[in-house]
């Protein structure tokens, strides 16, 4: 599981530290896409096995289902974490979130995700105000 944010400084290369206690789970790789809301999504390679998965067993019929998978991995960028536990952000990746030389990177439960620092504050602000209706609409 992957709890916590963290404010890191990208380098001249376009790589981001990643929080120590996430990399044991990212030690073998992983996948990052162009995520929901203009952040960066880290998945580790065996979340991204299992969401693989769940979208090959769906019936390809639906249109709308094909465009996903289209969508989703032609985008999808394999990466390692480097000797320090840094993983490089392609340009297009920084472009799309609009990530300059800091990066919030936060957890996310099954992934990670990266941000920019004032898009994280205004998701986090919105957030804040519905995790309490969301909590007890889902029971938990």
């Amino acid at each position: 599981m992957f709890v916590g944010e963290y404010t890191y400084k990208l380098d001249e290369k376009g790589r981001v530290p990643v929080p120590p206690k996430f990399r044991r789970q990212l030690k073998d790789g992983a996948i990052l896409v162009k995520g929901f809301d203009n952040c960066i999504t880290i998945y580790p390679i065996i979340e991204w096995n299992r969401v693989s998965h769940k979208l090959a067993e769906k019936v390809v019929f639906p249109a709308n289902l094909r465009r996903l998978n289209r969508s989703l991995f032609s985008d999808a960028f394999d990466a390692r974490l480097d000797g320090q536990g840094r993983i490089k952000l392609p340009d297009a990746f920084r472009d799309y979130a609009k990530i300059g030389d800091a990066a919030k990177v936060i957890g996310a439960n099954t992934y990670v995700e990266i941000w920019n620092e004032e898009e994280w504050k205004t998701e986090k602000a919105s957030g804040d105000q519905e995790r309490s209706q969301t909590i007890e609409e889902l029971g938990v």
